[in-house]
């Protein structure tokens, strides 16, 4: 992973305004780096593929459960049919 080179933001922050602000920035930028609890590529991309697998087997539960309710209602229509014949 790449290093966070403070210095050089703190020297365009003050290049750009006010140094005390610079500073802040500066510094909560680095809070923020060290701290470590950045979201990486990688954290990204295997919270992606968890969702991605999340939402597949709930459309898939989703299309099973639709598929029960319209055999339920053929299945009921042809004994209704059935019925109404006199079988």
């Amino acid at each position: 992973m790449a290093t966070l080179d403070t210095h050089a933001i703190a020297r365009t922050l003050t290049d750009a305004g006010d140094p005390k602000l610079a500073d802040a920035i500066t510094a909560a930028v680095r809070e923020a780096a060290d701290h470590g609890d950045h979201v990486t590529p990688d954290h990204f991309k295997a919270g992606l593929a968890e969702l991605e697998a999340r939402l597949t087997w709930r459309f898939a539960g989703a299309m099973l459960a639709q598929t029960g309710v319209i055999l339920a209602a053929v299945i009921g229509a042809a004994v209704a049919i059935l019925r109404m014949l006199g079988t």
